[in-house]
């Protein structure tokens, strides 16, 4: 049966383009922001000119919102309230033990069924690609949610590169393996490294992003440093983070949370408020920041870009 969707309009998609990045190193001493810095506030990246026709970017204070109306949620809740089982399962431990991970230098591989297989370090993608801001709401599994200003650029730009043969149907992602700097590697518990996956589809669909940034400067480490993937429409835990690897295959890969439960976390895992977790309701979710609850939006409120990937699937079925 034919899935039928009200979509919300997106206008924020290309926000803030950024032909200014060097690299990451150089974008901080250029802005003079300092990362990790108590002086990351509320900013938006403005384009600004040196005395010899440079442009650099300088970080001003503004409003942000996305698409919605809605304000961004403040950098101190997005950098000390994270998900990163890597590190350990409280939500307010992670940045502390991720002061001394190492992001940089950073390096992701891509391979498997492509033409031109190759090794890319990320302050070379930021030079080619040119990151731009992209205002995305982001909605746990848990029922928590946030709005991120992320920088980053088109996955679709980097699989291009490596020309996907006419095989590729999936993309396989695959997080750094550090136990010696990521302490909740060394529970057994979870088959480490994470992994995560997207059919080739969603993967090159404009939304979906690789991040090297947020609230116009580095990512830190905490939030998924040196790069992580960010796919809005679904619940955060397909947004892999600290990803090195990069595989395009024929066969639907494995993915960790699927892997340890996949009657409560399914390949797809796209933000449907209809189809609840088997232990709660996906209907409503709580804003970080806020108090009271807020209803839940069908692909997290992307319809209009990502519905048709779905039309001929029955949702609580592929969920």
């Amino acid at each position: 049966m034919k899935n039928v969707f009200k979509p919300v309009p997106i206008t924020s998609s290309e926000i803030t383009s950024k032909n200014v990045y060097i690299s990451r190193r150089d974008f901080f001493k250029a802005a003079g922001v300092i990362a990790g810095s108590s002086a990351l506030v509320s900013c938006a990246p403005n384009i600004v000119t040196t005395s010899d026709s440079a442009p650099i970017v300088s970080a001003v204070t503004q409003n942000l919102k996305d698409e919605l109306g809605e304000s961004v949620t403040t950098v101190k809740d997005i950098t000390n309230f994270n998900n990163y089982y890597e590190f350990t399962v409280s939500k307010e431990g992670v940045a502390g033990l991720a002061e001394k991970f190492q992001t940089s230098p950073w390096d992701v591989e891509v391979y498997g069924l492509v033409n031109k297989p190759r090794k890319f370090s990320v302050d070379d993608l930021v030079k080619k690609f040119q990151p731009e801001e992209r205002i995305y709401r982001l909605r746990c599994v848990e029922g928590w949610s946030m709005v991120i200003p992320w920088v980053g650029f088109p996955l679709a730009k980097l699989l291009e590169e490596v020309e996907p043969t006419l095989d590729a149907r999936y993309v396989r992602f695959e997080t750094v393996f550090r136990p010696e700097e990521m302490p909740g590697q060394k529970q057994a518990v979870y088959p480490w490294p994470y992994q995560e996956g997207l059919r080739l589809d969603e993967a090159l669909n404009d939304l979906t992003i690789l991040a090297t940034g947020l609230y116009g400067g580095e990512l830190p480490a905490q939030n998924g440093g040196g790069i992580r993937l960010v796919v809005p429409w679904k619940y955060g835990f397909k947004s892999i983070k600290a990803v090195i690897k990069i595989e395009l295959t024929s066969a639907q890969p494995s993915t960790l949370w699927n892997t340890i439960a996949p009657n409560e976390y399914g390949f797809y895992s796209n933000v449907n408020p209809n189809v609840d977790h088997p232990r709660w309701s996906q209907s409503t979710e709580r804003r970080i920041g806020e108090v009271s609850r807020r209803d839940t939006l069908l692909f997290n409120g992307y319809a209009e870009q990502v519905a048709h990937l779905y039309e001929v699937m029955d949702l609580k079925v592929n969920y």
